[in-house]
């Protein structure tokens, strides 16, 4: 880099030598001499300037992939409250455009400074061989003024850059929801509404931008201000030195030349501190995700589940997704090995949230929670994982076939696993009807499927990753009843030989189960069979009683 500054402003100093010892006594040796040193120290400038732009930008390519790596790891860690507490448009723009705006300060930005910086210490190295009392002129001209400005922008900037960051995430989070949403959208009629919803947003996006937009309206031309000014000084000051036989008309030439080099990084900085506040702004945003640790930790002394049989306890449970408000009470619940227990209620009862707290997407608030004996807060996440299935009722299917979407269960599985794991929950039929078999692309979130087409696919991935214990949470309550019968055999391939959660909405997935707890306001308030529960005479009954009339489109005497 120093040679690259050093070379490529020698210019002003050949000039002062070509026009003192060449024009002035009018030797053309001279002059062809420094035109020559001209034509070389530019053409070595090109090739460090080369070699330095191909390393630089290579390095920066280097460190944002890092960047973007650490950052998507950084979500996988992540807990599950910290995605439905995150808008997915401000995690996209922590991955997208909060690191572009990295991307072009580590590749150009912080090179760059480098560059100017050092073309400003041998600039001013120059001018002071040149003449050290217009040096002192210039630098009491420019610096003081330009720090004052300076600090004044770097204060207004951050406030308006992380501004600008905070409703690019507002944009792309109202975008990615219009998006998901426009079914509704469309069938109530609400795209006006959306529109101007999308107006108001993008409308302060607009002011951010106008914001820093003024201030660097202030600050660039003020440094510009600055050094046309300061050109005048010298060449008034220079020009009255000059006359007085103080210096020579080459080594003025060669001062203006220099100070107008001088400028020209000056000018450069000014824009590269833009892109610095840009990409400060970026950072704040990016260093506050980073420092989020996952609510569901991994000791650092966790084991490996072994092999587990499937025996699971909820003990003296209290939960609550927010600590204020409590979701579960003093829960208590056992499954024996290869035990299926449904689990009914009301809606926001908190059944769901049993399903979670054993599949360890949440920990208790209070009690233990445990599988064989293991309390699931003593051992790694990967091995509970890796022996629990998870079917939920919205299953989401990627981009890609029937084939990868089923095999996402498992790495490795082979295709002769694949096709036994379609065949063993019914949705070989399927398979069979698709042009390309198990290759049939599907669309994203498999939305050229229907409900219970999906459900099949969920069904079969769980089925392939061979869980000793499954969790189902209300996995037929979407579907029609046809669906919902094919389902229901699958489900009896699916549970056979495991331990089973069923958070079920609809009665008839709750009596296949072995045994049925009923959950209202967090508590459990009756457990047993289905035959002990209608004898029972309690809630569980009621909905028995309700759910039979309503099938037979009969009154309800209850």
């Amino acid at each position: 880099v120093l040679a690259e500054v050093g070379l490529l402003h020698i210019g002003p100093l050949l000039t002062q030598i070509g026009i003192d010892h060449g024009v002035v006594p009018g030797d053309r040796g001279v002059l062809v001499a420094v035109a020559l040193a001209y034509i070389g120290a530019v053409g070595l400038s090109t090739v460090a300037s080369w070699f330095r732009t191909r390393f630089t930008g290579r390095l920066g390519e280097r460190l944002v992939y890092q960047l973007r790596v650490r950052v998507f790891s950084h979500f996988q860690r992540q807990s599950l409250d910290f995605f439905t507490g995150e808008k997915s448009g401000v995690l996209m723009t922590r991955m997208t455009s909060d690191i572009e705006a990295l991307t072009v300060l580590m590749q150009e930005g912080l090179v760059n400074f480098v560059v100017q910086g050092m073309t400003l210490v041998v600039i001013t190295a120059y001018l002071v061989v040149l003449d050290p009392t217009l040096a002192i002129v210039c630098l009491l001209a420019v610096i003081p003024v330009n720090v004052v400005l300076t600090m004044w922008f770097r204060r207004v900037s951050l406030i308006g850059y992380l501004r600008v960051r905070d409703r690019i995430a507002d944009v792309l989070a109202n975008l990615s929801e219009s998006l998901a949403g426009i079914r509704q959208i469309t069938a109530f009629n609400r795209r006006d509404h959306e529109m101007a919803r999308h107006q108001q947003v993008i409308d302060a996006h607009l002011d951010a931008n106008l914001y820093t937009g003024r201030a660097q309206a202030l600050f660039g031309p003020g440094t510009e201000s600055i050094g046309i000014v300061t050109q005048a000084i010298v060449l008034l000051v220079g020009g009255r030195m000059a006359l007085r036989g103080e210096l020579s008309l080459g080594e003025l030439t060669a001062f203006l030349l220099f100070l107008t080099s001088f400028f020209a990084p000056v000018q450069t900085l000014v824009q590269l501190y833009n892109q610095y506040q840009q990409g400060s702004a970026a950072v704040v945003k990016l260093r506050e995700l980073l420092a989020r640790e996952p609510t569901v930790p991994e000791r650092p002394d966790a084991i490996d589940l072994p092999p587990i049989r499937g025996s699971i306890r909820l003990e003296a449970v209290t939960f609550g997704y927010d600590p204020d408000h409590l979701v579960l009470r003093d829960v208590d619940l056992e499954l024996a090995p290869g035990e299926v227990l449904a689990v009914v209620g009301p809606t926001g009862a908190g059944k769901s949230t049993i399903a979670k707290l054993i599949t360890r997407f949440y920990d208790p608030t209070f009690g233990h929670v445990t599988i064989d004996g293991h309390d699931l807060r003593d051992v790694s996440i990967d091995s509970l994982r890796s022996q629990l299935g998870v079917v939920p009722q919205e299953p989401f299917l990627f981009n890609g076939t029937i084939r990868d979407n089923v095999a996402f269960a498992r790495r490795g599985a082979t295709d002769d696993e694949v096709v036994e794991a379609c065949r063993a929950v019914g949705l070989q039929g399927l398979v069979d009807r698709m042009p390309h078999g198990v290759d049939t692309p599907i669309h994203e979130r498999g939305a050229s499927l229907s409900a219970g087409e999906r459900q099949l696919v969920a069904l079969a991935r769980a089925f392939l990753a061979r869980p000793r214990v499954l969790v189902l949470d209300e996995a037929t309550s979407n579907l029609d009843l046809l669906s919902e019968s094919v389902i229901e055999r699958a489900l009896d391939s699916l549970l056979e030989g495991r331990t089973a959660i069923l958070i079920a909405h609809r009665l008839a997935t709750a009596m296949r189960a072995d045994r049925i707890a009923v959950v209202d306001e967090g508590r459990i308030v009756e457990h047993g069979t289905h035959d002990e529960l209608v004898s029972l005479g309690g809630q569980y009954a009621e909905m028995v009683d309700t759910w039979m009339r309503h099938a037979n489109h009969l009154p309800t005497t209850r």
